[in-house]
């Protein structure tokens, strides 16, 4: 059930793809996702390629998926070390006294990968800083945002060396609403580019993307 599950979500974001995210399988396993989010423009993002990625639980989706960045990541909302995102969202389902997380606010079976994806773009431009996953980029963020911007500079120029080859990064909004990439426009055959329309049993590969608003 997780597999097909995870297939019908994958063949509806290829459909109708997110701006600012590129979504492929990894190793051509339907429960590891290697994630690209795309920095948008006009943005303390602009020019960055942030690799992550995302496992499946085999109970999926009565159980969330992990996000961890692959690079260093310097928010609030993701631990330091490794690189694990928190959010509420992908916390297991039911209440939760010791955060403070109601049902509601935390991981349930109608959510699904377009959601989290959404939900990652509301809080990278908007971080929860009440209860930091990362301390010291919270009292950052919040007291001293030019360095906050510095840093997420210096993490956009680290990331560039993530960009898929032949991938070119949008230089304007028109160029950000990317179009899902096709066998015959592309010359990758393996993992990477792993979704076939026409045929729901073949996935080689899947494009999508999301956005975030300006912080300056």
């Amino acid at each position: 059930m997780a597999a097909q599950t995870l297939q019908r979500q994958l063949k509806e974001l290829h459909k109708n793809p997110i701006p600012g995210f590129r979504v492929a399988l990894l190793d051509d396993d339907i429960f590891t996702w290697d994630i690209g989010i795309i920095g948008p423009p006009a943005s303390i993002y602009e020019g960055g390629y942030f690799r992550a990625t995302m496992k499946f639980p085999a109970d999926y989706p009565f159980n969330p998926p992990s996000f961890h960045f692959n690079r260093p990541f310097y928010h609030p909302n993701v631990y330091p070390g490794d690189n694990k995102l928190c959010i509420s969202i992908l916390h297991p389902p039911g209440d939760d006294p010791t955060s403070g997380e109601t049902a509601a606010e935390r991981w349930n079976p109608t959510q699904s990968v377009e959601s989290i994806l959404l939900s990652i773009v509301s809080l990278l431009s908007d971080p929860n800083c009440s209860s930091p996953a990362n301390v010291d980029a919270g009292v950052m963020f919040r007291k001293d945002p030019s360095e906050y911007k510095k840093i997420i500079r210096q993490q956009v120029e680290t990331s560039k060396q993530d960009v898929p080859e032949g991938f070119t990064l949008p230089t304007s909004m028109d160029e950000f609403i990317i179009r899902p990439p096709t066998r015959e426009d592309s010359d990758y055959e393996d993992e990477d580019f792993w979704f076939d329309e026409e045929s729901e049993g073949d996935y080689d590969d899947q494009s999508d993307e999301g956005n975030f608003d300006e912080d300056d």
